[in-house]
């Protein structure tokens, strides 16, 4: 049985070791001065889906971005490591987009994709840790949802069976296709870049990266698979008024950074006299109960 699947994959900001210049006056992240790195949650994703595309000779793995045109790079470091195609969603319009918007803007080009047997993203994005896309896109395109995957065991007569991490222990669904599943940095991590891959697809660009001189235009007419897929509002049927800052109703007041300070610790025995002091405390602050 073969199978057609979709990543949902995001470039986003390194925020796991920054510095002084990570943040903006405004309290918000600096993205100019941190790198961008393909969504580590989303590798963990991209990992499962290209090893269902192993194991069912004759399946498609495509990435599938949002962002401005320099997040093609996503969708070429899909291609590095076997997955066959991509689309960006690349417009104005998309700008300054929440969870909302997001998750409307991948959901409209997903039923552009169409017969989607498989859409599965990483758990969330490091930038936001929201975890809310995910599950929206399936709400949206009315789909079974499993979240935090660690491993698709298997799928076959078209029901796929998963393990999940969750809270208290591990354990083993089955899911009736299509499905979205979103997967746990916990997950087997993503295969490293195949060279080979990497010398084929290395000039795959979408057209708003490429400059009007372009020297390499003969080579984009030659070979149609170096010319990724690029879609605006338009080219999914999306409406403007859901899409971008139009369509997020979510509104950033301030960023704080929080600093626990050593005298708002305590350090408490295992003694009865202890527990029963910490449990009256919380009780007393109205923390519990």
């Amino acid at each position: 049985m073969s199978l057609k699947i979709v990543v949902l994959a995001k470039q986003v900001p390194d925020t796991r070791n920054v510095g002084k210049d990570a943040m903006t006056p405004e309290g918000t992240v600096n993205r100019a001065a941190l790198p961008a790195i393909f969504n580590p949650d989303d590798l963990n994703a991209l990992e499962q889906a290209l090893r269902l595309k192993d194991k069912h000779p004759g399946s498609t793995v495509g990435v599938l971005t949002m962002g401005p045109p320099r997040a093609g790079e996503i969708i070429r470091e899909g291609l590095y490591r076997g997955a066959d195609t991509g689309w960006l969603l690349t417009d104005r319009l998309f700008a300054g987009a929440d969870t909302l918007a997001t998750s409307y803007a991948l959901a409209t080009a997903i039923r552009k994709i169409g017969e989607v047997d498989l859409v599965i993203g990483g758990r969330q994005a490091i930038d936001g840790d929201t975890a809310q896309v995910g599950p929206q896109v399936a709400q949206k395109l009315g789909l079974n949802q499993v979240t935090y995957a660690e491993e698709i065991l298997k799928i076959e007569n078209r029901v796929a069976t998963i393990r999940r991490h969750i809270d208290g222990g591990v354990e083993t669904v089955e899911v009736p296709l299509p499905v979205l599943v979103t997967v746990n940095g916990s997950a087997a991590p993503c295969r490293p870049q195949n060279v080979r891959l990497v010398m084929k697809y290395k000039y795959a660009t979408c057209p708003l990266e490429r400059p009007a001189d372009d020297p390499r235009a003969d080579l984009y007419a030659e070979r149609d698979y170096l010319t990724l897929n690029q879609w605006s509002v338009a080219d999914v049927g999306g409406d403007p008024a859901q899409c971008g800052l139009a369509g997020s109703p979510t509104k950033v007041k301030s960023v704080q950074n929080i600093v626990f300070q050593a005298k708002e610790s305590k350090t408490l025995t295992a003694s009865d006299a202890d527990i029963e002091g910490m449990i009256r405390e919380l009780l007393d602050e109205k923390i519990i109960g």
